[in-house]
């Protein structure tokens, strides 16, 4: 077949690039190894919050009941269901997916996509089967896969990875995570929610290290009194698998040997490159894209985890619609990602943008902070969700907001309305003027900013 476009991989990048190019009347096929959704809907974004979801359900429900003025008698848990959930829910969104690539009349082809020479792309199906397919032009949006730690590799029961640990055919009596950023937390909190022996190990100074340093102190407490133990400052120096369980020898803050049923390897992600033709590459082995998003090769472009961090499924679908509309939307500038929400969902949540503290003094900015506690919250107390923070960098003199962190519940939908403050250059006047519903999470936003501006009305 002959296409305008060929899209290699169906994740966030992939079909939202397909589908957008569809959008712009070109004739486009969109080539994915495993099913469309990629490793968020898949494996990634989706299935985890379903399962966070009950994680938080049932711990409310084992630790909270009396709060509430509940009396349960009994209460357990069916690991299976805990599971089964999760891939229905994934199943359902995958499904979903492949219906909207028929609805725009996009070429959903089955196999390993590689690019033999410029403009072709052979496809291998699972059964052997090759097939080659032209194209004007060619997407690359093959994401990126777990990085395996050196001496300890992946082998789906005692040393896993995130895609395992979502479908664990039994509950861990107790589990050791390596790599206390997003992931890794996300897996603690729902582990631990259960009842699993959870060690958390970091070798950075703190847990969630992008985070701004208060942020990673609240979640870091919060852990610690679910009884979760966190080990930062600490380095994996050796690690041996014995079939049955995982002994990894510790160093830095504590020196000793850790011993767990499993082992949750949660240090970072590796490029998925689709083979054939040389593409030059970044020095850490991403994908290398100009402006444009396109590679060392005319009419090869590349966007998504392939080309490298931030690894977010939103940034991923940003990058593919730029790339995209710069190809086929006249007048149409490609912009690359600058300004982007990061999101944790583990309880507390955690979502920021913009600049942390530390960064903002590292560039020697002048900038005023206002910060406001959950606990001053009447809906957050009505919820009794007290447990957290807003905090907001406003720069001087204009008041222009320039950094966003939250910790508490529903931070991660609350982050929505900074992260477009921040596109429109809104300052704190601005914010402040805003009536803001009451009672609601997301007044506090308006009052953090009243703190930032000198007068504040509850705090």
């Amino acid at each position: 077949m002959n296409y305008d476009l060929i899209v290699i991989g169906g994740g966030p990048a992939g079909y939202v690039g397909a589908i957008r190019a569809a959008q712009l009347g070109k004739k486009v096929a969109c080539v994915e190894g495993d099913r469309a959704g990629g490793t968020c809907l898949n494996w990634g974004c989706i299935p985890t919050k379903a399962l966070l979801k009950n994680a938080e359900l049932y711990h409310t429900v084992a630790h909270r009941a009396a709060e509430f003025g509940m009396k349960i008698e009994g209460l357990s848990f069916d690991w299976d269901k805990v599971i089964g959930r999760s891939r229905k829910v994934s199943d359902k969104l995958c499904g979903g997916i492949e219906f909207l690539l028929k609805k725009n009349k996009i070429d959903y082809i089955r196999g390993m996509g590689s690019i033999t020479a410029p403009g072709k792309v052979e496809v291998t199906a699972k059964d052997g089967k090759k097939e080659t397919h032209d194209a004007v032009k060619i997407l690359i949006a093959t994401g990126a896969n777990a990085r395996p730690m050196p001496g300890l590799p992946f082998n789906g029961k005692t040393v896993i990875d995130s895609h395992a640990a979502m479908i664990l055919p039994a509950q861990p009596k107790s589990i050791a995570i390596i790599g206390a950023g997003a992931i890794g937390a996300e897996f603690a909190y729902f582990f631990n929610a259960y009842g699993t022996k959870v060690t958390l190990i970091e070798m950075m100074p703190r847990i969630l290290p992008v985070e701004d340093e208060e942020s990673s102190a609240l979640v870091e407490k919060s852990f610690k009194k679910a009884g979760i133990r966190v080990l930062t400052k600490t380095k994996v120096a050796s690690a041996k698998d014995h079939g049955d369980k995982v002994s990894l020898s510790v160093e830095g803050a504590v020196t000793e040997t850790i011993e767990a049923d499993i082992c949750l390897v949660a240090i970072g992600v590796m490029p998925v490159l689709p083979g054939g033709i040389e593409l030059k590459l970044t020095e850490r082995g991403w994908l290398n894209t100009n402006a444009n998003y396109e590679t060392s090769v005319k009419d090869i472009y590349g966007a998504g985890d392939i080309i490298g961090p931030p690894w977010l499924a939103h940034v991923a679908s940003y990058e593919a619609v730029q790339c995209v509309e710069g190809l086929y939307k006249p007048g149409h500038k490609p912009k690359k990602v600058t300004i982007f929400p990061g999101c944790t969902y583990c309880q507390p949540q955690v979502a920021s943008i913009g600049l942390t503290e530390a960064s903002a003094k590292e560039k020697n900015l002048k900038f005023k902070v206002g910060k406001f506690p959950y606990q001053a919250s009447g809906k957050a107390l009505a919820v009794a969700e007290p447990e957290g923070f807003v905090k907001l960098l406003f720069g001087e003199p204009h008041g222009e907001l320039v950094g966003a962190h939250i910790v508490g519940s529903e931070a991660t939908e609350m982050i929505a309305e900074l992260g477009l403050a921040m596109t429109l250059e809104a300052t704190k006047d601005e914010i402040e003027a805003t009536i803001h519903a009451h009672p609601t999470l997301s007044e506090m936003l308006k009052e953090a900013t009243e703190v930032a501006a000198g007068h504040p009305i509850h705090a």
